[in-house]
């Protein structure tokens, strides 16, 4: 990374996306040994997911369509609804065990990525023994963050569903209502960006500073200010491609019965080759986004500072005092 820190707050969107995919091609190698190391694994337990979930729910389906059918107080109506219970304890159990595995290793890659390109900023000798021995320790950071901002998810979609539920029982059913509620929806999901983008800031905050929980979070809050509109486009252009790739997936592999079995295994295989590039990047672009949003508020990050911040997690981790990470804001 050639670029000063006082040039880095007049990046732009496509400033951002173009370092980022430098950074990466400055280090092919240690980028692609993460890549198969956490990423990989996350991204196929992703994709399977989606094909195992979807023959689970085809059991209840069927189970649930033979219970319909059947005269109730049967003893075939017994054993399909003893069937039906088992499908959906195995499913809940399959989605719980998923989300564990998956939580574990996004935190994992995350760890990964984020010490790689602030090694790679501040140029310390980097290798992949080296970023494998810190990661265990950042995860620690990352899942204490990660919790504080499950439960601001939860809280914020609960009283959303309680504005539904207002919407639809209370008030009368006419235009206005309907488009109240539309209103109400555009908020919610610009509410729901602004805080993923929140998170995955305050994630990269939890690595590379003393803070983190609610103190990233606040700090990643900050941040932003300022940077608001890119980092929100950012994360939406990561989001939809994200979503395109998931939904092609399910299109073509999980439901594409109808295509040969090989053509089917070639469109997986590319799914999962995309997918990987696309969580690979996208957490390299967070990295310098941060960096940028540093810039932006003048906040001075100096190098052989944040050399030894991430140096002292290759010992006993001790909390660093605020000023040996956050320094003096510098004059532009």
């Amino acid at each position: 990374m050639d670029r000063e820190q006082e040039d880095m707050q007049f990046l732009g969107l496509f400033a951002i996306l173009k370092e980022s995919y430098k950074i990466i091609k400055s280090c092919r190698k240690i980028f692609w040994q993460i890549k198969l190391t956490p990423i990989l694994p996350l991204t196929f337990i992703f994709l399977a997911h989606l094909e195992i979930s979807n023959l689970l729910f085809e059991e209840i389906y069927r189970t649930e369509s033979e219970k319909v059918s059947t005269r109730p107080g049967t003893k075939r109506y017994i054993n399909l609804s003893n069937t039906l219970s088992s499908e959906w304890i195995k499913f809940c159990l399959f989605k719980f065990a998923y989300f564990t595995i998956l939580f574990i290793l996004s935190l994992l890659s995350t760890a990964a990525v984020v010490y790689t390109v602030a090694s790679i900023y501040t140029r310390l000798e980097l290798t992949f023994k080296k970023v494998m021995s810190v990661v265990p320790k950042v995860w620690i950071r990352l899942m204490i963050t990660f919790s504080y901002m499950l439960s601001a998810f939860f809280v914020y979609n609960i009283l959303f569903l309680l504005v539904v539920q207002f919407s639809l029982g209370v008030l009368p059913d006419n235009v206005f209502v309907g488009f109240l509620f539309n209103v109400v929806l555009v908020v919610y999901v610009m509410g729901f960006v602004y805080m993923t983008v929140v998170w995955q800031l305050a994630s990269v905050v939890s690595v590379l500073e003393s803070g983190y929980g609610i103190k990233a979070m606040t700090k990643s809050i900050y941040l932003i200010k300022g940077n608001r509109s890119v980092a929100i486009t950012i994360s939406f252009m990561l989001n939809m491609s994200f979503v395109f790739l998931q939904y092609a997936f399910e299109l073509l592999v999980v439901e594409g019965g109808s295509l040969e079995a090989w053509k089917r295994v070639v469109l997986g295989v590319v799914c999962l080759v995309n997918l990987l590039t696309l969580f690979l990047y996208g957490l390299v672009i967070q990295t310098i986004l941060y960096l940028v949003c540093k810039s932006y508020h003048h906040e001075n990050i100096d190098k052989g500072d944040l050399s030894d911040h991430l140096e002292s997690y290759l010992g006993d981790y001790e909390p660093l005092i605020e000023k040996d990470v956050q320094l003096e804001q510098y004059r532009v």
